[in-house]
């Protein structure tokens, strides 16, 4: 089964509303004759009406990096879906390694973020990955299929359709570190045989499945080529609009 590949810059905090606007716009002109692939771009909350903006009627995905499992109330400093849809986001980013070993968030909550997400017509970018101590200590299967499992409770086949799926090894991101083909190859192809598992075969081949770990263009295009990665989360390089240009179009 043929999965449209989907590249997705996560900006992180970075960016004002001006220079949003123009690494969208950047961005925007590298994608222009790209017709057989999806862009996904996480600008900061701040930023998305300006991003939104620039990006107009264009084809490229807007998202927020985060998202809360309620519509409203009493909880600072947080974002509801409804806030995401009104600022022109249609998917956000869950799970990033960065919301779990720096702020502490739990696969219950993840999985609350996510359930809420989909429950007001997001696209959930659901984002899993182990350390480098549970690598070295062969836990790495251990550690995802945890994170699969508890971060995609409650979600039913139907909208597991909305759902990507980002494998970041902690140890790859933002160290220049990368998986090998081989090591990400892996890692992707037993994250879908558990979709397969947990749903059934045709849920499991229609999920894109994303590597995100130091993608840079000096190595997208071997990334790529390996038959489960469906695209890439990419951090630093995303900020350039000419390297995630590259990546965007990548061979």
């Amino acid at each position: 089964m043929s999965r449209r590949t989907l590249i997705a810059g996560n900006w992180k905090m970075h960016t004002t509303g001006a220079e949003a606007q123009k690494l969208a716009g950047d961005i925007l002109s590298s994608c222009k004759n790209i017709h057989d692939r999806d862009v996904l771009l996480a600008p900061p909350f701040t930023a998305l009406a300006a991003a939104s903006e620039k990006l107009g009627d264009s084809p490229v995905i807007l998202a927020g990096q985060n998202v809360c499992w309620e519509e409203q109330g009493a909880f600072t400093g947080e974002i509801s879906p409804l806030m995401l849809k009104d600022q022109g986001a249609t998917a956000a980013i869950v799970g990033h390694s960065e919301r779990r070993q720096i702020f502490g968030e739990s696969d219950e909550m993840i999985n609350n973020r996510l359930v809420g997400g989909l429950k007001h017509g997001l696209m959930i970018v659901l984002c899993i990955g182990e350390t480098l101590s549970e690598r070295e200590g062969g836990q790495t299967f251990t550690v995802l299929e945890k994170q699969v499992r508890e971060g995609l409770a409650r979600v039913s086949a139907e909208d597991m359709a909305r759902v990507v799926i980002a494998y970041e090894p902690v140890w790859a991101i933002g160290t220049g570190k990368t998986a090998t083909t081989e090591q990400a190859q892996e890692a992707h192809g037993f994250i879908r045989k558990l979709i397969e598992e947990l749903y059934e075969k045709g849920v499991a081949e229609q999920l894109r499945i994303l590597y995100g770990g130091s993608v840079k263009p000096a190595n997208v295009d071997d990334l790529m080529s390996q038959p489960d990665i469906d695209g890439a989360l990419v951090g630093g390089a995303a900020l350039d609009g000419e390297s995630f240009g590259r990546i965007i179009n990548y061979q």
